[in-house]
C-alpha cells in the first residue's frame, strides 16, 4: 500500500505532465487549475491500484490525459463552448518573443486537433517513442506511427494557411 507521503513525493516529481495535459486541454487558468485539481483527485483515487508494472510517469500520464478526454466529453455534453484563450504562455518565463509566438501558434493549431490527436502529439512532443504512447494511450505501436504522421501533416497544412 501507497503512504499520503508517497504520492505527494510524486505527484511534486512529475507535476510537469500534469500542467502539460491540463495546458493542452483547457482555455484560460481557472479551467487549468479546475482541470489540475481533478486530475490529482483522479490520481490519488486510483493510487493504490498502481502495480509497478510501468514508469509511474506512464501511468500518471494515462490517469491525467483519460481525466482531461473524460472532463472535455462532459463539456461538450452540457453545450458550453470552448473559445481559444490568449494566456497560453501564462507560465512560460522565456523571454525570447520569437519562439514564444511560434510556441503559441502551435499550440492553437494543436488545440484545433480532436481530444485524441492532443494527446498523441502531447506526448510526442515530450520525447515519447511509439512503445511508450502505445502504453499510455492503449493503441498499437502501428497505430501511433500512422496517427502521428497524419496529425504532423494536418498541422503542417493548418500552420501554412
Amino acid at each position: 500500500m501507497h503512504t499520503k507521503k508517497e504520492f505527494i513525493q510524486d505527484i511534486k516529481e512529475n507535476e510537469g505532465i500534469i500542467y502539460k495535459v491540463t495546458r493542452i486541454y483547457s482555455n484560460n487558468n481557472e479551467d487549468q487549475n479546475d482541470l489540475y485539481q481533478e486530475i490529482v483527485y483522479q490520481l490519488w483515487k486510483s493510487y493504490n491500484s498502481f502495480k509497478g508494472n510501468s514508469k509511474i510517469s506512464t501511468w500518471m500520464y494515462r490517469i491525467a490525459l483519460n481525466t482531461a478526454i473524460s472532463n472535455l466529453k462532459k463539456e461538450k455534453r452540457r453545450g458550453s463552448q470552448v473559445s481559444i484563450d490568449n494566456l497560453l504562455l501564462s507560465q512560460m518565463n522565456e523571454v525570447d518573443t520569437v519562439m514564444e509566438e511560434r510556441i503559441t501558434l502551435l499550440y492553437a493549431h494543436i488545440k484545433e486537433l480532436s481530444i485524441v490527436e492532443r494527446g498523441i502529439i502531447l506526448l510526442h512532443l515530450e520525447g515519447k517513442n511509439y512503445d511508450e504512447i502505445a502504453t499510455i494511450t492503449g493503441f498499437t505501436n502501428t497505430n501511433i506511427g500512422t496517427r502521428l504522421a497524419r496529425i504532423k501533416q494536418k498541422l503542417k497544412t493548418q500552420i501554412k494557411k
